[in-house]
């Protein structure tokens, strides 16, 4: 009986395709968002927010109560973590999920708050590879995309498949990245 190696190969494609459909998603969408980092934060929504306070020289030299006096000011109600000064005249408080900056000498005071993205900060915290057997999974998922890439480029045969228009697609898809190296790096 000769081994039908075009059989098996279709039932690896699918099946692999199959069982890591949601780790490509979550790699595909993360990886777009993290090349655009530049353009955007895709873990955190930041939102900014500005005061101007009176009398800001009392606040060259605070304590723990005039921190909540002045965070009563600015809107906001939680607890402070911590306070330092970045240089004289330049108080920063750290608040839940953000910051209060305070400038003793102008009085303008600016209140920046974190709030992480629903979707992408879970897909990006994945994509960070965050503990060692989430590491052997990924470097499974890698090894199943190499087995999922040779396995389709050998699935059709004519002229659909490396013989005809897939060949083309095949040197195209190789092509397009040597010019980039050669070219633009």
């Amino acid at each position: 009986m000769k081994f039908n190696w075009r059989k098996w190969n279709r039932f690896i494609h699918r099946d692999f395709g199959f069982f890591f459909f949601g780790m490509t998603i979550i790699y595909a969408l993360s990886g777009i968002a993290i090349n655009h980092i530049k353009d955007w934060n895709p873990n955190y929504q930041i939102e900014n927010s500005y005061y101007e306070i009176s009398n800001p020289e009392v606040y060259n030299d605070v304590n723990d109560e005039q921190v909540y006096q002045l965070l009563d000011l600015v809107d906001q109600d939680a607890k402070f973590k911590k306070y330092y000064y970045m240089r004289p005249g330049l108080l920063k408080i750290f608040i839940k999920n953000g910051s209060v900056l305070l400038n003793t000498e102008t009085g303008d005071a600016s209140v920046e708050t974190l709030k992480r993205r629903p979707i992408f900060f879970y897909m990006n915290y994945l994509h960070y590879n965050p503990g060692s057997w989430w590491k052997w999974f990924s470097d499974i998922f890698a090894g199943a995309l190499i087995i999922l890439a040779i396995s389709g480029i050998i699935m059709n045969k004519g002229k659909k498949g490396i013989k005809g228009r897939g060949g083309v697609y095949l040197a195209l898809g190789i092509i397009i990245p040597l010019v980039f190296l050669f070219f633009f790096r």
